[in-house]
């Protein structure tokens, strides 16, 4: 098993377990090069739109969401049949003010159960200091809580989304990563990060898995990628698997897939900040 049955209960209590040692830091290390190749390509950064359902831009992000160091453990929590619904790259750069502030993801997706799971790689280390995610623990258990969109220039989340009541930050558990680490929560955890006053970037990626009965209640249209076991509800398109980064089929793809996205996290929002 990835995953100790001790780990596996606490990921039922807290909602979140943490740290997973998934790959060294050398893999890793690779793994932020082909990124930053990218990157500097194109002024130093990504664009907005490419930061999600990004394993349909990149081949070997495609290949990390079907590798099973990352799928076992997230098969022993949400079973065997796994839709990959998004993809994000989290990048604070070293004395970033960005932040994200208190929220549950399961408020903004339009996701149908609370069985949904996010697993964060590390390509870079997530310390304290340059910003690691903190969580509230059981948060995931207890509903949503209430929100305020607030569009702070500095937040990195879509509108701004921010629990106004239901957290308390001496309460919070940090979740430090080494370079090649995983963690999992639940995307009903109430969760946040701040800034990075490190040295070096942090880097992190998000892989966000699904039990293939999930349903998107609040877009019309949505895909994800088929990652283990079968697919016989069919709510998602499936998600093309690219050749090579970049590959023009999944580009193209992942334009409408992009589209999409934005239309369900605006969904009542009083502007669009275009923000992905």
């Amino acid at each position: 098993m990835a995953l100790s049955l001790q780990e596996v209960e606490q990921f039922k209590r807290d909602g979140y377990v943490c740290p997973i040692d998934i790959m060294d830091a050398t893999e890793a290390a690779g793994l932020r090069q082909q990124l930053e190749a990218v990157e500097a390509k194109q002024d130093g950064a990504l664009e907005g739109s490419q930061r999600n359902k990004s394993h349909l831009l990149f081949k070997w992000l495609d290949d990390l969401i079907r590798d099973r160091r990352v799928l076992d453990p997230v098969e022993q929590l949400i079973g065997t049949d796994i839709l990959c619904w998004n993809t994000i790259f989290w990048i604070k750069n070293a004395g970033s003010e960005s932040f994200v502030s208190w929220h549950q993801d399961h408020r903004y997706w339009g996701l149908s159960n609370n069985q949904v799971v996010t697993a964060w790689i590390a390509l870079s280390p997530a310390s304290i200091e340059s910003g690691c995610m903190r969580v509230m623990p059981g948060t995931h258990a207890i509903g949503t809580l209430p929100h305020e969109d607030r569009y702070h220039d500095a937040n990195m989340l879509t509108r701004g989304q921010e629990i106004t009541e239901g957290v308390d930050d001496e309460q919070a558990v940090y979740m430090p990563l080494e370079t090649g680490q995983m963690s999992i929560h639940n995307y009903c955890l109430a969760h946040a990060s701040g800034p990075n006053i490190s040295s070096d970037r942090r880097i992190g990626i998000s892989m966000h898995f699904m039990p293939t009965y999930t349903e998107q209640v609040v877009g019309d249209w949505d895909s994800a990628a088929l990652v283990r076991g079968q697919d016989i509800h069919h709510n998602f398109d499936p998600t093309p698997i690219p050749n090579a980064d970049f590959d023009p089929d999944a580009v193209a793809f992942h334009a409408r897939a992009a589209d999409a996205l934005n239309k369900v996290l605006y969904t009542g929002a009083a502007e669009n900040t275009g923000k992905l």
